[in-house]
């Protein structure tokens, strides 16, 4: 292929690129193409207007570029411009094309200076230039302006990261000579994406607002920070000349005369300038297309011949085609059940950022929610040691036992193991609330088809509802095993004989578990006063002995630390104004927790991490606040009972074996109740 066919090929590549933006689908092809990167008000703008030889850009403050433009700068005899948006429409007034610019810049992001990763294409056909393609980027910015977001720096260098990091695009790097060349944020984000320079072209604006006796000559010649490709300098219209409307070849000779007059350009005058600019991204883009052509031509006659595959399945296609309707519905629901499976399974194509979905919210059920449940179950000490004394002296009935009675151990045992129903049928009940949420996300493709998406959904949920009756029956069948023998021979229970050792081993463990950390995250502490500062959030981190807090999650300037002795959590309901889910907790000694506040309330963005700060809690030894119906009447009872020495030590024994069988059990319970439910159910 002639150099005049590598020419033609630049218009071939910008036609490919309009035919995917028209018909909204995503280029898979990695087009040959040059991005324009600089900071504000490096004079990105006034380059491109002076390769068009036309005013043709917004100006004004904040951001200029709030969506990237594609540019298409093709030869022609006339010259005219059109936009891929309003195919059909001439424009030859450039004013117009900056007003509509401004309009399809605004109708995307708003009035107010917000940005869009969407193009805006326009194609500029002109006597006056080379068949080039350009993509103009947002300027890199630090501040945000009017109803920008904190984080627009980091947004618009994504942005830019997105078209830069592509090995088939080149970048065209605007720096204003009037600063330090180090600091340039053009040439380090180029060299993040292109570390040795290879696809990286210079250029060095602002050369006549140099401090006098200053210039760029090392710069320009490629001495300073060396690029493959090069530097060259131009020297584009002072914002006075371009409120004056100063004539741009004027300012093209203005900048030919400068170069040919300065002492320092004079020698390197021929390959500086806009002209020479242009002339250079022409070869550079026409060689870089030459250069990705192999790649390009086979990646692009594989698509080709799986579209002519395609193709051919619809030649024959008739619409009224029985065998068809068949297919297209088998398909919908094969598809169903992939995304259903996927997501439990997980290794969806799309991956929720936001929250968590299908399989790892049941597992976040089995491993936080459920365990959490079991223990909010378990009976209040004092309670516990009351009933004991009861069943002792029941067992014994008018004679004074000298012994331990067994019977007492197994009744509250018993009593216990009963409990443990209520939270194991309600992890069944979550799983298959999380499974209906599943499968009614998953129905969303089928939405064109409302009855077929109806009937489906009634057919996945009546089987599930069929797999909760069986999975109820079996979780009880579980519990009514370890009602039916309880087994004091289990290897890990303590006996009768180390019962009363057990307490002061228990005590010694928990203390030498050390200071390990179980959590860390973000809270926000809810019940500061206003006058105080309000509301603030703070960076946690909860250990097997204290809850710390901190300024930020760098850990280096430490606002509280509170001990977990005798802390317990209480449920806050959610306020009618907030949107924060929050929990509290307080000393079971009435002591203050915070400063002067009985409670610190903690503020989550979801119930779902209040329920994980939860399990944390209860991981360390901080357990929920036990609610009963009939507390005042519990406690004066509590209250007023009293047992002599020897009633008290067999108490004490009682109570070590019922927590050392009850340990048995739970731990037993909470590793086959997830897998009942996974093979009765989920697997199923």
């Amino acid at each position: 292929m002639g150099n005049r066919g590598m020419e033609d090929l630049i218009p071939l590549v910008n036609r490919l690129q309009d035919a995917f933006s028209s018909i909204g689908q995503a280029c898979n092809l990695d087009l040959p193409q040059i991005a324009v990167v600089g900071g504000q008000s490096a004079g990105k703008s006034s380059v491109l207007e002076n390769f068009v030889g036309r005013d043709f850009l917004p100006r004004g403050s904040g951001i200029v570029t709030r969506r990237p433009l594609v540019l298409q700068l093709i030869s022609a005899n006339a010259e005219w411009a059109e936009f891929l948006h309003c195919k059909g429409k001439k424009f030859t007034d450039f004013d117009e094309v900056r007003q509509e610019i401004e309009g399809e810049t605004d109708r995307v992001t708003g009035a107010n200076k917000g940005i869009s990763p969407i193009p805006i294409n326009l194609r500029v056909y002109s006597p006056h230039v080379l068949n080039l393609t350009l993509i103009d980027l947002p300027g890199i910015t630090k501040v945000p302006v009017g109803d920008q977001p904190a984080d627009i720096e980091q947004q618009i260098r994504d942005m830019i990261m997105q078209f830069i990091s592509r090995e088939s695009c080149l970048i065209l790097a605007v720096t204003p000579a009037n600063t330090d060349l180090a600091n340039s944020d053009a040439l380090k984000l180029a060299k993040d994406v292109d570390p040795q320079g290879l696809r990286t072209i210079g250029v060095i604006t602002k050369l006549d607002l140099m401090d006098e006796g200053t210039d760029a000559r090392d710069v320009l010649e490629n001495k300073l920070l060396p690029l493959r490709r090069g530097y060259i300098g131009v020297v584009n219209r002072s914002q006075k000349d371009i409120d004056g409307k100063k004539d741009i070849k004027a300012a093209l000779e203005a900048e030919r005369k400068f170069f040919l007059s300065h002492p320092g350009y004079r020698h390197i005058a021929d390959k500086m300038g806009t002209p020479r600019l242009q002339q250079v991204l022409n070869q550079q883009l026409t060689n870089h297309i030459r250069d990705t052509l192999p790649a390009f031509r086979s990646k692009l006659q594989a698509q080709l011949l799986a579209l002519d595959k395609e193709a051919e399945e619809y030649r024959g296609y008739r619409p009224d085609d029985p065998s068809r309707k068949t297919k297209q519905l088998l398909q919908m629901v094969q598809q169903f059940s992939v995304d259903f499976e996927k997501r439990i399974e997980g290794s969806g194509d799309q991956v929720d950022t936001v929250e968590l979905s299908g399989g790892a919210k049941i597992n976040r059920i089995f491993h936080e929610r459920f365990p959490f449940e079991l223990v909010k179950m378990e009976c209040d000490d004092k309670e516990m040691r009351r009933e004991i004394s009861y069943a002792i002296k029941n067992i014994h009935g008018i004679r004074t036992g000298l012994f331990t009675p067994d019977m007492a151990f197994e009744a509250i045992v018993k009593k216990q193991i009963v409990k443990l129903k209520e939270p194991s049928i309600k992890c069944v009940d979550m799983v298959i609330q999380e499974l209906i949420n599943t499968v009614r996300q998953c129905s969303n493709k089928l939405e064109c088809f409302p009855r077929l998406r109806e009937e489906t959904e009634r057919i996945v949920t009546s089987h599930i509802r069929d797999r909760e009756s069986r999975a109820k029956d079996q979780v009880l069948l579980l519990i009514d095993l370890q009602l039916s023998y309880i087994n004091t021979n289990h290897e890990d229970f303590i006996g009768f004989a180390s019962a009363q050792q057990r307490s002061s081993q228990t005590n010694k463990s928990q203390s030498s578990a050390g200071n390990q950390v179980i959590r860390k995250g973000w809270l926000t502490i809810n019940n500061i006063s206003i006058i105080k500062g309000g509301a603030k959030e703070y960076w946690f981190v909860l250990t097997a002995e204290s809850l710390s807090w901190f300024k930020d999650d760098e850990e280096k300037e430490k606002k509280y630390m509170l001990p977990l002795d005798n802390l317990k959590v209480r449920d806050v309901e959610k306020s009618f104004m907030s949107s924060k889910h929050i929990f509290s907790i307080f000393n079971t000694e009435s002591r203050n927790v915070y400063k002067d506040n009985r409670t610190l309330e903690l503020a989550c963005d979801s119930q779902d991490d209040v329920d994980s700060w939860k399990s944390s809690l209860l991981r360390a030894g901080v357990y929920p606040e036990k609610t009963t119906t009939v507390e005042s009447e519990t406690t004066t009872t509590t209250d007023n009972f009293s047992m002599d020495p020897q009633l008290e030590r067999k108490v004490e024994t009682i109570r070590n074996l019922v927590d050392s069988y009850m340990a048995i059990v739970n731990k037993c319970i909470r590793d086959l109740i997830p897998k009942t439910i996974m093979h009765l159910m989920i697997n199923n």
